[in-house]
This record gives structure tokens, sequence and C-alpha cells, in this order.
């Protein structure tokens, strides 16, 4: 055992310098928070930010957003347990962003939308509006779960939490920072948070190299020899969702429909000023997020590497848990504390402004209250903010049971996110004015691909779950486009 294991394994403690770096870490995230939350006046500003963010800001906070707890928890324990074959998700993930800046935002901006889901009412009917961000609502909500609880998972490994306290805590910060901020304190607070993201990425990928016997090239071979470096898999096997070809047309869908067509991260794309702007911005993402990518799955290698060269260090029980049980364990005083900080931030950064500005905007103001004040709404707002915080802790709860939650929250977007993708690609594509037939295709689609998954998990058929969402956006739009010339009822007024 190497004398760095010897003076630093502290199980699980916490240093003073530890408690100041996390300290001061939430300390800026509310001062933030203060600043940019004190002139919010109406739904407009608490929603968008009434378009005056910068664009490099929009960029740091998508990409915050992006990453989230699921990336660094989520992330690591994938490369430590498989490989770097994640990686091949990232290249349709570009692609849909470069789609997404020159097929979404323009209609976005064209219809002056605070909801993107206004879009659908302009273009067929508020029934299709309806049905689009309550898709929005059971997706959102199931796989922002998730994300909740993986970042629960490590913060309570670190500090010796249960899974129960660890929720309530911050479910109730995150209620209270949102709240207060809207959409400005969580743009700028997200640009923040990415900062952290890359310096604590950066620093313990570092770390962890100085602790492995042989350096970089050691490294290489151990993880090489292991089959831990693979990146592409160009097999054509429908029933594997790690190839190149399954991967990337998942990633190429599901980027189309969480970049595009999903409130909150399209929300930070409303913040800019114009459409070329926030264009710029999206684009500009490929080119932060990929450094983020590599940096979490470096060190997901890097921990195997670590654990194969010192089999009388405690490894963890699952594989999920890696990361944060070497932080908890393995780590020195001050950078526990950094790592830390970043967790807690990214379980902060939460759809909790999205989910809200969607229930007001489509659901509230046309069908509950139509002739309100500004002032209303935006307490209402502020409202829905703190009921959807308490219904993600109880998803996050449930969500313990899962073992691969990088994957699960892939399965639950490629089952539901195709109906949305769908629908709105059928807005854009075409000249159809199916109303009521979107909301009969996004229902049939759903329902047989949460189907054909069920099937495949039975093993009843061989189908990967990464080409759901893939036959989900194919049959929705087909369906809609046929059902617009079936019945004069099926058009919206």
């Amino acid at each position: 055992m190497s004398e760095f294991l010897t003076a630093h394994q502290i199980s699980g403690t916490l240093g003073l310098i530890d408690l100041i770096v996390v300290g001061l870490a939430i300390i800026i995230l509310f001062v933030i928070s203060y600043i940019f939350g004190r002139e919010e006046k109406d739904t407009k500003d608490f929603f968008v930010g009434g378009r005056k963010v910068p664009s490099i800001v929009a960029c740091l906070s998508f990409v915050a957003t992006e990453v989230s707890a699921l990336t660094i928890i989520g992330v690591p324990a994938t490369a430590y347990s498989e490989n770097w074959q994640y990686l091949q998700f990232f290249v349709g993930s570009a692609t849909a962003r470069v789609m997404v800046a020159f097929l979404f935002i323009p209609v976005f901006y064209k219809y002056d939308c605070t909801s993107i889901y206004e879009f659908l009412r302009h273009r067929f009917g508020p029934e299709t509006q309806y049905a689009g961000s309550i898709f929005f609502f059971i997706t959102r909500l199931i796989a922002s779960g998730v994300r909740l609880y993986a970042a629960c998972l490590g913060v309570g490994i670190i500090l010796g939490w249960s899974l129960a306290q660890t929720l309530l805590v911050f479910t109730i910060v995150s209620i209270i920072f949102i709240t207060f901020g809207g959409i400005k304190a969580v743009v700028w607070a997200g640009a923040y948070q990415a900062t952290v993201f890359f310096l604590a990425g950066g620093v313990l990928l570092i770390y962890l190299l100085l602790q492995i016997h042989g350096g970089l090239s050691t490294a290489w071979q151990i993880a090489g020899e292991a089959g831990r470096l693979s990146v592409f898999k160009f097999d054509f096997d429908l029933n594997n969702p790690t190839t190149f070809w399954a991967g990337t047309a998942n990633a190429f869908f599901i980027g189309l429909a969480v970049f595009g067509t999903d409130q909150e991260l399209m929300q930070r794309l409303l913040t800019v000023k114009t459409r070329k702007a926030s264009q710029k911005t999206i684009i500009s993402t490929i080119l932060v997020g990929l450094p983020v990518l590599c940096i979490y799955l470096g060190i997901g290698t890097l921990l195997y590497v670590f654990y194969q060269q010192n089999p009388g260090i405690p490894h963890p029980e699952k594989a999920k848990e890696v990361f944060s049980h070497f932080v908890a364990n393995s780590l020195p005083v001050g950078l526990k504390g950094l790592m830390l900080s970043a967790i807690i931030l990214a379980s902060i950064d939460s759809p909790l402004s999205s989910l809200s500005s969607s229930f007001v905007t489509d659901i509230y103001r046309p069908l509950i209250k139509k002739s309100a004040t500004e002032k209303h709404y935006l307490l209402v707002s502020r409202i829905g903010i703190a009921a959807f915080g308490f219904i993600l802790a109880i998803i996050a709860f449930a969500c313990e049971p899962v073992e691969n939650i990088l994957w699960f929250a892939f399965e639950i977007i490629s089952v539901t996110g195709g109906a949305t993708l769908g629908v709105f690609l059928l807005g854009v594509l075409t000249k159809c004015k199916s109303n009521y037939g979107n909301i009969a295709a996004m229902i049939i689609s759903t329902a047989s691909m949460a189907a054909l998954l069920l099937l495949s998990h039975g093993g009843y058929i061989k189908l990967a779950w990464s080409w759901l969402i893939v036959i989900g956006t194919v049959m929705t739009f087909v369906i809609g486009f046929l059902l617009s010339y079936i019945g004069t009822s099926n058009r919206s007024a």
C-alpha cells in the first residue's frame, strides 16, 4: 500500500478546509441568486431573463445543465465498469445541436416563446400545446428525479447521510434558490457551476494520475488490456445499445428531443437577445461540453487502474458508487471539499424553473386563470417551483434500486422523447394542421415504445433501447401526418 493511502485514507470524514470550501461554494451561489433575482417583475423576467443574458453565460449554463450530477457520478462509473463507448453518443449529440440551431431556434424566436410549447399552439392549436407540455412534465420529472438521485447518492456517501436526509436538504435548498432568483439566477449560477465542474474534474484527473504507479503509460497499458479504452464499436447488432450506429442514432434523436423540444435546456437558449446569438450559443456548447465529458470519462478509467493497483483498499460495493466512494475514502482534505462542492452544485441546478414556466404558460394561464395580473402569475410560478421540488424528491427516492443510473435516464427519454420530438418536427417540416391527431399520435407512440422496452427487458424481442426514440419519433410523425387529413375535427381551429 502506498504512502499516500496510509496518510490520507480518512474514511468519509471532512476537515475544516473541506467545510470552508463547501460553505464558500454555496454562499457564492446564493449571492448570485440575490444579485440577479432581486429585480424580477414579471414572468418574462422570471422565465427568460428579459432576453438580456450574455451568450457565453448561457453557453456555460447550458453545459452545466447538460452535465448535472448524472455526468459527475454516472459517467465515471460507466468508464470504470465498461469503457469509453459512451463517447460515441457525443457524435450524434453534436450533430443534433447544429440541427436544433437552424431548425427549432428560429421558430421559437419568431413566435417570441416564453415556453417552447407555445409554438405548438401557434402551429396546431391549444390541445397540442397542452399535450406537449404534459409529456414534458412526465419526461422531465422522471429523468430529473434520476439526476437528483445521482447527486444525493454521491453526497450521501461522502457525508454519511441517508438518502432521505440528503434529498430533504437539497430539495429545500433548490426550492429557495430558484424560487427567489428565477431563470437569470439559474443561468448565471449555471455558468459558475460549469466553471466548478471544469476545475474540480481537472484537478481530480491530475491528482489521480499522480497516484498511478508508472504514470500515464502504465495506466494506458492496464486500461487498454482490460478493454477500458474502447471507444468505437461498429458491430451491426440491433440488440446492443453501445454500437456506433445505435449510440449515434439514439444520441442524435435524444439530442433533438432534449435540446430542441425540452423546456429545461431550451429555456437557457431563449435568455439571449437574438436568434443568431442563440444559435451561436448552442453550437459553442459542443466545444465546451466535449472536454467536460472526456475529463469525467478519464476519471472513471483512472479509478479502475487505481483500484487494480491497490487491491488491499476497500472497493465500492457497486460500480455506481465508485466516484463518491473514492472521494469519501481516498482524497485529502481540501480536494474532497472541492469535489463535494461540484456534486452539491450539480444537485441544486434542477429543472424546477422550466417545469414551473411550462406549467404557468401552457396550462395555468390559458386553462385555469386567463386574466390575472403578472404579480399573480409570478406568485403561482414560485408556488409551482416548491410543488415540483417535492415531487422530484419523491421520484428520486424511488430510484434507489436502479443499478446503472446513466443508462436508466436515457431509457426514460427514449420512451417518451420521440412523441414530443415527432410533433415538433411535424410543425417545422410540414404544413399539416393536425391538432387532436397529434395527441393520438403521441399516446400511441409512447405506449408502443414502453411496450417494446418491456418486451426487450423480458427477453421476448432483441431490440436495444437506443432505437426506441428513433422508432417513436418516426411513428409520431407519420401518424400525426396521416391523421391531419382525416376529418375536420382533427384540424386546428
